[in-house]
């Protein structure tokens, strides 16, 4: 059975990543202010990287939609996206440090509790 608190939980969980981090930290409103910015700018990592994937595999396509293979096409796809797949890591890493920088003491064992039990995905 669910209770007001835990329905409330779930609620700002499917509403906003922010929201639920906020609440589950107990961030100030200029944390929160600060996360949403962080995690805005990963979000756009996360879609170019997608984009540069897409395009990748096309090209992985296209390398072998011909009656001879072009390796150095497909050799030239893998690369972009092990690239891409690298710049998002490293996006990821420096959220995480700027995210580091803004949290207590407390509010970072928090999250990296999240982060342990697989409640918050990197």
């Amino acid at each position: 059975m669910l209770t007001g608190d835990s329905m409330l939980r779930q609620a700002m969980a499917a509403a906003s990543p922010v929201a639920a981090l906020a609440y589950k930290l107990d961030l100030s409103d200029v944390q929160v202010a600060e996360l949403a910015r962080i995690l805005n700018d990963l979000k756009t990592e996360r879609a170019q990287a997608e984009v540069d994937d897409r395009r990748a595999l096309a090209a992985l396509a296209d390398s072998v939609a011909q009656s001879a293979f072009d390796e150095s096409k497909a050799q030239l796809a893998a690369t972009q996206r092990v690239q891409s797949e690298q710049r998002l890591q490293d996006a990821v890493v420096k959220a995480l440090a700027k995210i580091h920088a803004l949290l207590s003491d407390q509010q970072r064992a928090h999250l990296a509790y999240l982060i342990r039990t697989g409640t918050l995905t990197l």
